[in-house]
């Protein structure tokens, strides 16, 4: 099948003759390529141009921001700063002094529907010779705070049983950063050790270890400490957590954020029941 090597959602499937920017065979290297990426992605995005403040917007924006943006993806000085452009405040100006930025959590209102909160991307866009001469923005549903983490689970003693030293560390420092305590070892023998001096509120084991797999780490811990959450993190499906005989959550490597906060407010919730 031949291809006029022209995407139906390229500049050129526009009549832009009215428009302030003109026929876009005209246009900066810089613009027509942003262009081609703005036109061509599923988020809604916006993208100002120059000292006028130009701004071009793709389908998805259009749908979000309602029927008064019309049919052509602009091309013009808007009457009002767009509600995107207006609720990133400092990050649009960090933006244009060259510094890509996110502005967070800004509660944006359209015309017809209620307001929403959403993160900005915000992403300089150079001329040729490094000078900023617009700034693209995405949009994407805000993604709750360490704040909210916290406040949903509240804290809670974590013991994490992890061989691979890399994975222990980020997985420690992402419980920190909820707001929890946790504790990193990486054999059977000292997770027994640990739990043996401390409560735990949760053990947060690998399926596969040296020595015992986290089956049965899991399984003499909630013996000595039936109150104790399990959550299993394995890279291999839960063929090894068939005949587990107590509660326990498992978790897939890759694991989502959203997914461990989820197992973790379970956890708070279960302890919470018992207490």
């Amino acid at each position: 099948m031949m291809s006029s090597g022209k995407s139906v959602n390229s500049p050129s499937a526009f009549d832009w003759s009215a428009s302030r920017l003109g026929d876009p065979g005209t246009w900066p290297h810089a613009l027509r390529l942003t262009a081609d990426v703005l036109f061509n992605t599923p988020l809604p995005m916006l993208l100002v141009w120059g000292s006028e403040m130009t701004v071009l917007f793709n389908e998805s924006y259009t749908v979000l921001a309602g029927p008064a943006y019309g049919k052509l993806p602009g091309g013009s000085v808007p009457p009002v700063m767009p509600p995107p452009l207006a609720a990133a405040g400092d990050a649009l100006q960090r933006a244009w002094q060259g510094e890509p930025a996110v502005a967070a959590a800004c509660k944006l209102q359209f015309a017809g529907a209620g307001a929403d909160a959403y993160d900005l991307y915000l992403t300089p866009v150079r001329e040729l010779d490094g000078r900023v001469a617009g700034v693209l923005c995405a949009l994407a549903a805000a993604q709750p705070s360490l704040a909210d983490h916290q406040e949903s689970s509240g804290p809670l003693n974590i013991l994490v049983v992890e061989d691979n030293l890399d994975s222990q560390y980020l997985v420690c420092e992402m419980l920190r950063a909820f707001g929890h305590e946790a504790d990193g070892v990486g054999h059977p023998d000292d997770a027994l050790t640990r739990m043996a001096a401390n409560r735990y509120d949760v053990l947060f084991t690998d399926v596969s270890l040296p020595g015992m797999s986290g089956v049965d780490l899991a399984r003499r811990a909630v013996a000595d400490v039936p109150s104790i959450q399990v959550i299993f993190a394995s890279g291999y499906g839960d063929t090894l957590l068939r005949h587990v005989e107590f509660p326990y959550v498992s978790l897939q490597k890759p694991y989502e954020l959203d997914q461990l906060q989820q197992a973790l407010d379970g956890a708070a919730r279960q302890l919470a029941a018992r207490a």
